[in-house]
């Protein structure tokens, strides 16, 4: 087996070979239609780490005949793209004309909206065409107008099934075996991102020569695996950290904070938990604690790291010490159960705004009262209590 990186070896070429994304590059599907009638378009992938974003990039630069530029949002900038696009599109070796020079943008919510405005033009022009990849909402990641002009794709964490065809080419790869019980740990730690199983896989075996559940194990401890996004260690981090602030545990919260922004992970998308505990569990205990939050949110978009760590931490201490109450996240959820159990049911017609004589007529309107005790609520909601001010409670 030569030097190369398991995962470079294993990476397809051609939709032939790729495993997963069946709703995009199955038979008839949209982008597997585009892709083999070479209409590229400038789009965005959207899905967690190690499901094909990049390497459906590859492919559909093969497949269109177009030149690869591969950017990571991370470390470039203006410059990089400004060369890109002053580049010669037809390089040395090559007999057929490049079409189109496509421009993969890995993380693009990195990008600030500076450096977006700036991609915007060629995007327009056709001077390039963008792929962008990214494991954040784009709604809230990129600018409008450049969003506009992209189609997105939804990319899904990998099956179980497709997860082990990835495993079993692997092991084919290496000529060695894995049996049924390692091979279930293995996917059910990778948690659907193909990159992660095959670095376990060649760590495990370039270390120890196998691939049993002890050597697999091992390999993971022993190897500096990255803060996965989408992994068991990011989703149990957070739990500890909502739980901790929840708890006022004001130490505990500090430090799984810590282990998060150590661990590289996406200072916006700590202030969102943030915000969303602000509301859900202290509410109306303390209606600042949002508005702090909210702050904290303003603060690490305009600083970013390694700064705005400090920000954060501002926040966890005083939502951690406020005091806590759920009762109107808990309304929200009770009124949502009898809306999705009893439908739309009919508004009273006191609260209906009587905009033509037919209505007027039909009753619309009549004897409201702005600042009515009656209910309000449906005739079969009647006297229903949603909200339970515990402030109020002896």
């Amino acid at each position: 087996m030569s030097n190369e990186p398991l995962a470079a070896i294993l990476r397809p070429n051609s939709l032939k070979d790729f495993v997963g994304q069946k709703h995009l590059v199955g038979e008839g599907k949209p982008l597997r239609i585009a892709i083999e009638n070479h209409q590229i378009f400038s789009m965005i992938f959207w899905g967690p780490p190690g499901v094909g974003k990049t390497t459906l990039a590859r492919i559909i630069a093969k497949e269109a005949h177009a030149e690869l530029y591969e950017l990571s949002a991370v470390s470039a900038g203006k410059e990089d793209i400004r060369k890109i696009v002053s580049s010669t599109n037809l390089p040395a070796g090559r007999q057929v004309p490049l079409i189109k020079k496509i421009l993969f943008l890995d993380e693009i919510h990195r990008f600030n909206k500076a450096q977006q405005d700036f991609l915007l033009p060629y995007v327009e022009t056709g001077a390039l065409t963008l792929i962008g990849a990214t494991t954040e909402n784009p709604s809230f990641e990129v600018i409008a107008p450049l969003l506009s002009r992209c189609r997105v794709f939804v990319l899904n964490e990998l099956t179980n099934e497709e997860m082990g065809e990835i495993i079993k080419r692997a092991v084919k790869i290496l000529k060695t075996k894995i049996d049924k019980k390692a091979k279930d740990w293995l996917i059910a730690m990778a948690n659907g991102d193909a990159r992660q199983a095959i670095t376990m896989i060649d760590n495990a075996f370039s270390l120890y020569g196998d691939l049993t559940i002890e050597s697999l194990k091992n390999a993971l401890q022993n190897s500096y695996l990255r803060f996965d996004k989408k992994g068991e260690e990011h989703y149990n981090t957070i739990s500890a950290f909502i739980k901790s602030m929840r708890a006022s545990n004001v130490n505990a919260a500090v430090y799984y904070l810590a282990r998060m922004v150590e661990a590289g992970e996406d200072p916006k998308f700590i202030a969102r938990r943030m915000v969303i505990f602000a509301s859900e569990d202290i509410g109306v205990a303390n209606s600042n604690a949002l508005l702090l939050a909210n702050q904290v949110f303003r603060a690490v978009e305009t600083i970013g790291y390694p700064e705005c760590a400090i920000n954060l931490v501002h926040g966890v201490v005083y939502l951690a010490k406020s005091p806590k109450d759920r009762s109107a996240y808990d309304a929200l959820r009770s009124a949502q159960a009898d809306v999705k159990s009893f439908g739309n049911l009919p508004i009273p017609l006191n609260l209906r705004n009587a905009e033509t004589k037919l209505m007027e007529d039909l009753g619309y309107g009549k004897g409201y009262e702005m600042y009515t005790k009656e209910s309000l609520l449906p005739e079969k909601l009647k006297g229903k209590k949603y909200f339970k001010d515990l402030k109020n409670k002896k």
